[in-house]
């Protein structure tokens, strides 16, 4: 089959990959500055500037931001999490709307509006923390992607100057968190296709050595035989094989972007951290300064409104003390960690001692 230059098969991948045409024309809002760039910030669509419709958005931001520090896009459905999503106005640092203008595939004029978020690191982190969370420590690798595409007229290495055939790949890496590298894509490197598409990830490696780190991401996009597109994938770490999975879907920017999904959950598996918030279990507390049923209610309020706390059962009333045990999502520690600026204070002792102010 007669090859392509280079020149055109770039353009040829940008129409098979650009199913829907989205042109950013540029247009912003004041305010717009660099948008969502770094772990703690992110971008939602939102349908307007109400205070309802944004903190609808700040939940949305969150979850978003809670998947990027912990590596798990299934972050928002651990337990607890919900609970705090409500209340995810209370982590912004600041926040901006941006508009932009872009053509549907019909060639007519669309309009979307974007909140953009930035979330106060160290109030993220406290909460991570007290929720269990595990943690992708900073900063994360860029681990060099080596793809090759075959769009049926044979295997080509996607290198810097067809960085835009990866652009879904790059663009999804981001939202989970970290990034991507591409190769320089010199000759020498092009005659690496046929070690990419048999998966030979030792040639891959020796290849990538002048770049760093020692991490490569391999992986072959081709037409499936029953419709679609399919890709295989390997991630390498410093010589060792972490994972290989297989993405198939009838868009191809999809199944693309499932490489950079499945090395964001093999490097979160390998250097993820859990939180130190202790384990999940029932524990004895004693609580002070409970001197009137209003007292009581004001504590049972404040309880009920902790993430981590799952059931209150009170077990010995002397005084003006309580004894009760609660059953926790997580640890005494993350207990202590999410009670804020609320009613309570102290937690030392064994059991801890906490006074109702």
């Amino acid at each position: 089959m007669r090859r392509i230059s280079g020149f055109a098969w770039v353009a040829v991948l940008s129409l098979l990959l650009a199913s829907t045409a989205w042109a950013q024309s540029g247009l912003r809002t004041e305010g717009d500055r660099a948008g969502a760039q770094g772990v703690y910030d992110a971008e939602v669509p939102v349908n307007g500037q109400g205070e309802a419709e944004r903190n609808s958005a700040f939940a949305r931001a969150l979850s978003v931001v809670l998947g990027k520090l912990s590596g798990d896009r299934g972050a928002a459905g651990r337990p607890g999490v919900g609970a705090e999503l409500r209340n995810a106005k209370n982590y912004v640092a600041s926040y901006d709307y941006r508009q932009d203008q872009g053509t549907s595939p019909s060639g007519a004029p669309t309009f979307r509006s974007t909140l953009v978020v930035r979330f106060t690191p160290a109030e993220v982190d406290s909460l991570m923390s007290a929720l269990g969370l595990p943690v992708w420590p900073q900063p994360r690798p860029k681990p060099v992607v080596w793809l090759a595409i075959d769009d049926g007229s044979g295997p080509r290495l996607v290198g810097l100057p067809q960085a835009n055939a990866a652009r879904p790949l790059l663009n999804r890496a981001v939202e989970r968190g970290y990034k991507l590298g591409l190769p320089a894509g010199n000759a020498a490197e092009q005659a690496l296709v046929g070690a990419i598409w048999r998966q030979d990830s030792a040639a891959v490696a020796r290849a990538s050595a002048k770049y760093s780190p020692p991490m490569q991401l391999l992986g072959k996009l081709y037409r499936a035989k029953a419709g679609g597109w399919m890709a295989d994938w390997v991630f390498v770490d410093n010589g060792k094989i972490l994972s290989k999975w297989t993405s198939k879907n009838a868009d191809a920017r999809a199944a693309m972007a499932a490489g950079a999904d499945g090395a964001a959950e093999a490097l979160m598996k390998r250097y993820g951290k859990r939180g130190s918030a202790g384990a999940s279990g029932t524990y004895r507390v004693v609580f002070t300064g409970i001197n009137s049923a209003d007292d009581y209610l004001r504590l049972s309020a404040a309880l009920q409104g902790i993430s981590v706390v799952r059931k209150i059962t009170p077990v010995r009333a002397s005084g003006n003390t309580l004894e009760a045990d609660l059953e926790l999502l997580t640890g005494l520690p993350g207990f202590k960690r999410m009670l804020g600026d609320g009613p309570l204070e102290g937690g030392e002792g064994d059991p801890p001692v906490y006074h109702l102010r």
